[in-house]
């Protein structure tokens, strides 16, 4: 039977280590650090999500706004927000709530967003940087996944990672991620062939596809590290992952539920980034000063 990983203890302790750094971060530069969330239209799930992250960035200490516009809003009149934004001298971070509604394009918003601003870390510059193993800021939830793992005590060097799902948002940046820490990676999706043959080979597993209960419990190698990044209501109620869980808890070694996993350990990671941003941004100001 499988350990199950608690992301909300583990996202707790995040949370309040990036409390005492952003303290310090008020107290040696005389201002907190600036969080901005951009949400376009009326979407329940992008006003849930965005409002539990500006709640959790107040409650560590950091300076956080919502920027709502209308789901009529132009394409121009929000590249016009997020210019404003990038000027902004007290916002060390920018989020852009996705999806946008149609017929907006998030490309030309994402691309626009400065890469030393970019806290979910989707801009073309910060994925150069991962690809090429250079420091930039990193997206959330793959960190999320990595920070789990290391609570876990799961050893990645030399460990066969299976990646599941080829997304910008997770599924590439984590199978890169994997690689940093010298993992043998397999970068698998929907379309597979032998999906099951690959998953069974799995000593670390990381679900992020986006259907529901597609990876089997048979399919899990005994032992193995799983990693559930998937979000699917069954019948618009129930929130299930991406791994049939009940059956894979009989032969992983330690697996992430659904909620409660890899979901708190994203808004806990996106403080993080915010903090990173905000010192590295203060830090170059100072050594240009100087």
């Amino acid at each position: 039977m499988a350990t199950i990983l608690d992301g909300k203890a583990i996202a707790a302790r995040v949370r309040a280590e990036v409390a005492g750094r952003a303290t310090a971060f008020r107290e040696r530069y005389g201002r907190p650090v600036g969080l901005v969330a951009v949400r376009v239209g009326d979407d329940p799930a992008s006003e849930i999500y965005v409002r539990g992250k500006k709640k959790a960035a107040l409650e560590a200490g950091m300076h956080a706004e919502e920027h709502h516009l209308e789901a009529s809003a132009s394409e121009a009149e929000l590249l016009a927000r997020v210019r404003t934004l990038n000027e902004r001298d007290d916002v060390d971070a920018i989020l852009v709530q996705l999806p946008l509604p149609r017929p907006l394009d998030p490309e030309p918003v994402i691309n626009l967003v400065r890469p030393d601003k970019d806290v979910d870390g989707l801009h073309p510059v910060n994925a150069g940087f991962l690809a090429t193993g250079r420091k930039g800021s990193r997206p959330c939830t793959p960190v999320g996944c990595l920070k789990l793992l290391d609570e876990a005590g799961v050893k990645l060097e030399g460990a066969h990672a299976v990646v599941v799902g080829r997304s910008n948002l997770v599924g590439k940046p984590v199978a890169l991620m994997l690689l940093e820490r010298n993992c043998t990676v397999t970068l698998a999706h929907s379309r597979t062939r032998d999906l099951a043959g690959l998953v069974a080979q799995a000593d670390v597993l990381i679900a992020a596809v986006g259907r529901p209960r597609l990876i089997s419990g048979e399919w899990v190698k005994p032992g193995a590290a799983v990693i559930d990044v998937g979000m699917n209501r069954l019948e618009g109620k129930k929130l299930v992952g991406d791994v049939h869980f009940e059956s894979a808890q009989e032969r992983a070694g330690v697996i992430t539920p659904v909620p409660g996993g890899v979901g708190p350990m994203t808004i806990a990671m996106l403080l993080s980034n915010a903090v990173d941003l905000a010192e590295r941004r203060a830090t170059g100001a100072t050594r240009q000063a100087g």
